[in-house]
């Protein structure tokens, strides 16, 4: 007797979603304390926007830097496409502004000035089709801070592996 069920195997597997993420800065979250979030939305032209969607983004030596009431992206590095226009010719550090609210922008402004946070980038991500940069400010670790966090993640990691052999 044949029963009404599902095929059996790979025959409906569904593809897995691509990730959001784009490039995230690893360095920053091992040299900083990263107290407030912030999401910025970035201008971009054409050949970048193509790159980061084929995941050439890179974050390693990028800061923000604040001037005129304005943020903006340095030393972020988008490498150029191969297949990119031939008569634009990129750049793949240039300056990049961010676009944040005023309030935003206040708050970032607030905590540089007064109260010693250096603002950094944390990573680069897409939201509904628009590439964003989740920027914090931070205060940087000394170096007690660094080997704590680094005993920590080692202490942790032990504990999983404890408990996977008990179970």
């Amino acid at each position: 007797m044949l029963y009404n069920r599902p095929p059996m195997g790979n025959a409906k597997k569904k593809a897995k979603a691509p990730s959001a993420t784009i490039a995230q800065n690893r360095k920053a979250r091992h040299e900083y304390h990263l107290e407030e979030h912030f999401e910025a939305g970035l201008v971009l032209e054409g050949w970048e926007a193509k790159s980061l969607r084929a995941g050439k983004g890179n974050l390693t030596e990028a800061y923000v830097l604040l001037k005129d009431g304005e943020a903006f992206l340095f030393g972020a590095r988008f490498e150029p496409l191969i297949a990119a226009s031939t008569h634009v010719n990129p750049d793949p550090v240039r300056t990049r502004k961010l676009l944040l609210h005023r309030s935003e922008l206040g708050r970032i402004f607030g905590g540089v000035q007064k109260e010693g946070y250096t603002c950094v980038p944390v990573s680069l991500f897409w939201k509904k089709g628009f590439a964003k940069c989740n920027i914090a400010l931070a205060k940087g670790k000394q170096k007690f801070d660094k080997r704590a966090t680094e005993k920590e993640r080692d202490w942790n990691r032990q504990k999983q592996r404890l408990m996977r052999q008990g179970s």
